[in-house]
Parts: structure tokens; C-alpha cells; sequence
């Protein structure tokens, strides 16, 4: 796929990641609403009933404060996935909450497990190593800024809080990395020269052909063209004798 292709704005770029957004936020208005509590469809590990929540937790939040922390960065990961990998976005997406959501499952603490973190470091995770791995500027680019923006994140994979499913964070993180390995053609190439081809013969190159064996430009000097003198026309005017 051309760089020009790939790399061109859309509006699923903004729209997806706000609707997915809107999704998470309208599940917690209507929690608050009503008086619903979903916990209860979070991850459970190692129990039949708490697989369910591998679909249904990334949706679900505890409170005001989980929430906000968690679709901020949800946005801006999901439109720098449609933008730079638009053809896998989805693929990542989805997957990327079925096979972190599972490894949560068989991993975590025997507790209720909620929230969009796990898939939040899916992206992250994808994003900084696909951008490594592709050694393609644009996208290590983008890895440097989401480890900069998101670098501390790397911590909370570790049992450092006592109410985070750290579980879910390291399993987002594995997954992530997997997808950066697996996904290998969907991703432009990064462009040649045409002194990076293979059969590039750098006599046959015009541009090569300005400069000599040194470097120096050779000045081209427009050869003086020597002019003919013009022969001279002379009219003589004789008058008329009556």
C-alpha cells in the first residue's frame, strides 16, 4: 500500500473513536440513572461465569474518576490507530479485548475485573513496538510520542495498587506486542530512493553526471556562438530626367 493511501484522514478517523467513547459513557449514565451496578459482567478469573466480562468489562467503570482516566487516552489511541493503522484498526480492536481480556481471565485475582485500561494498553503497547519494528519515521514518530505521553504507564503493570487489575494491564501489554509482531504487511513500507534500489547504477545517474570525480559541480558554460556579419544592402536612388 502507498505511503499516500495509507497515511490519508477520513472521517471514521474522529468518528469511530467517538462513538466508542460515547458507548462507554452512556453505559455509566445509565448506571447512575437507573441504579444499575454491571459489575457483576466484569472478568471474574477462572470461573465460567466471568468469562463473559472478557466482552463486557472494557465497557464498564466503577466511578466518575475510572472513567475519565481511561476514555481520555482511549480517544486519542483510537484515532492514532485509525489514522496510522486503519486497515488492522478493528482487527486490533477487537481481538485485542478478546485475547487480553482472556489472559486477564486466566491470570487475575479472584475478583471482578472492569474497565477499558487492559484495552487502553493493548494500544499502546501495539503502537510504541509497531513503530520499533517497522523502522518507518512516521510511526516511530508516533512511539515516541505515546511513550511520552504514556510512558509512566508502564509501572502499573506491576501489583503496586492494591484495587488495579495490574492482571489486566500486563495482559494488554503482552497482546499488544504480539499484534505488533503479527501484523507485519498491513503497515506501508518506507519509501526507496533510487539510489537505495538494487540495480541502481550510479553512472547512468544525470544527476551524478553535474559533478566530477571529486564532488565539485561541474559548471556548464554555454558555448559562445561566433555571428556572421550581415551583409550590407545599399539602395541608390536616381532621379528621373524629364
Amino acid at each position: 500500500m502507498k505511503e499516500e493511501e495509507h497515511f490519508k484522514f477520513s472521517t471514521g478517523v474522529v468518528a469511530y473513536p467517538i462513538a466508542i467513547t460515547l458507548f462507554i459513557w452512556l453505559v455509566f449514565w445509565f448506571e447512575v440513572r437507573f441504579g444499575y451496578n454491571f459489575t457483576k459482567f466484569g472478568i471474574y478469573p477462572q470461573t465460567l461465569k466471568g468469562l463473559k466480562g472478557i466482552i463486557f468489562s472494557p465497557f464498564i467503570h466503577g466511578d466518575i474518576y475510572h472513567i475519565y482516566h481511561n476514555t481520555i487516552p482511549l480517544f486519542i489511541l483510537s484515532m492514532a490507530m485509525f489514522y496510522f493503522y486503519r486497515p488492522i484498526a478493528w482487527k486490533v480492536f477487537i481481538f485485542g479485548i478478546l485475547i487480553s481480556g482472556f489472559l486477564t481471565w486466566c491470570i487475575g485475582r479472584p475478583s471482578f475485573h472492569i474497565g477499558a485500561s487492559g484495552l487502553i494498553y493493548v494500544l499502546v503497547s501495539f503502537i510504541f513496538f509497531k513503530g520499533v519494528f517497522a523502522k518507518y519515521y512516521r510511526l516511530i514518530a508516533l512511539s515516541l510520542l505515546v511513550i511520552f505521553l504514556y510512558g509512566s504507564m508502564i509501572w502499573y503493570v506491576f501489583p503496586i495498587e492494591e484495587n488495579m487489575s495490574w492482571e489486566g494491564h500486563l495482559s494488554g501489554l503482552i497482546t499488544g506486542l504480539v499484534f505488533a509482531l503479527y501484523f507485519k504487511k498491513e503497515i506501508p513500507k518506507p519509501q526507496k530512493y533510487i539510489w537505495e534500489e538494487e540495480n541502481y547504477n550510479a553512472e547512468d545517474d544525470s544527476f551524478l553526471k553535474q559533478f566530477d570525480e571529486n564532488g565539485n559541480f561541474i559548471e556548464y558554460i554555454e558555448p559562445k556562438v561566433e555571428h556572421q556579419e550581415q551583409p550590407t544592402i545599399t539602395y541608390n536612388y536616381k532621379e528621373k530626367n524629364d
